[in-house]
């Protein structure tokens, strides 16, 4: 496990640089208050920096974001509003995934086992531009930044020009947006809106770690929205070869290659592949034809 220190701010790195199922751990000390950004996997490793936080604020609520929750049952937890009730329940998460019942259940196995899932009833809401004074001259602040959830946001300690940018996490992936509290059409404003906080260094929740250029972080992040067109162009060339169901293209696959089996999977390319559909409808390249099928406009 690596830390990095930036002056009030600790970066634990996860597994390959937090690549998903870990993540990227930040804790900001101030002079009254010790905060935690999110809780993914590495944090089950870090012992009494973590274990002394005050509160731990969310940048957005899935799986990988909530795994040491359940051992800081001392620390106050806060989440965007949009996020809040997935934060607090079973039903208000399972509502967030937004999955088939039987998706839903071996999901909630699968987060049990792998991320230590625990809900966390006593969680409270921010809003967007919300501030945290730490004390010391600490300030933290939140700029929500919706798209890979309803809540997604990015929190800033202003005082350092450091912005933790969470799952606009800068991979080759790209982003994601299969759940149904996503939105593409939010994400693409939030890509826009993300290059414009003030910041001289990022912190992605997973895999890109920290970018401490902002030439680097422009280029990468030019590079994460162009993944987006890509998706774009590959539904177009799956439907020059003629007219296909939601079904027929949930089966070739947008987001993950063939013979990536996890059980979200196939919900999270139907809606993925929903959303670029009516993106592709309303910019009259794609039409409706039939029952359920789509073709290349004429």
């Amino acid at each position: 496990m690596q830390r990095l220190d930036f002056g009030p701010v600790r970066v634990y790195l996860g597994e390959k640089s937090g690549k998903y199922p870990d993540g990227n751990q930040v804790i900001v000390q101030g002079r009254d208050t010790r905060v935690a950004f999110d809780t993914p996997q590495v944090a089950r490793h870090i012992g009494p920096d973590l274990d002394g936080v005050d509160l731990v604020l969310l940048g957005h609520v899935h799986e990988d974001h909530m795994v040491a929750l359940g051992q800081l049952r001392h620390a106050a937890v806060q989440v965007h509003e949009a996020d809040l009730a997935a934060a607090q329940s079973w039903p208000g998460l399972a509502r967030h995934y937004g999955y088939p019942a039987p998706v839903l259940e071996a999901m909630r196995a699968v987060i049990a086992r792998d991320f230590s899932y625990h809900p966390r009833p006593d969680a409270t809401a921010y809003t967007h531009g919300s501030q945290w004074d730490l004390g010391g001259g600490v300030r933290v602040r939140a700029h929500h930044l919706p798209g890979h959830t309803a809540g997604h946001s990015a929190l800033v300690i202003e005082s350092e020009g450091i912005a933790f940018i969470g799952d606009i996490d800068l991979t080759g992936f790209g982003p994601y947006y299969g759940d149904a509290s996503s939105d593409l059409r939010q994400f693409q404003r939030s890509l826009a809106a993300v290059r414009e906080l003030d910041a001289r260094l990022w912190v992605t929740s997973h895999h890109r770690g920290v970018i401490t250029e902002r030439a680097a972080f422009e280029q990468a992040l030019a590079r994460f929205a162009t993944r987006i067109d890509e998706r774009h162009e590959r539904l177009l060339g799956y439907l020059s070869e003629g007219p296909q169901t939601l079904d027929q293209l949930v089966a070739r696959r947008l987001l993950y290659p063939i013979g990536i089996e996890l059980p979200y999977v196939d919900s999270a390319e139907r809606r993925s592949i929903q959303m670029h559909l009516d993106l592709l409808i309303e910019q009259c390249l794609v039409q409706a034809v039939g029952e359920g099928g789509y073709a290349l406009a004429s």
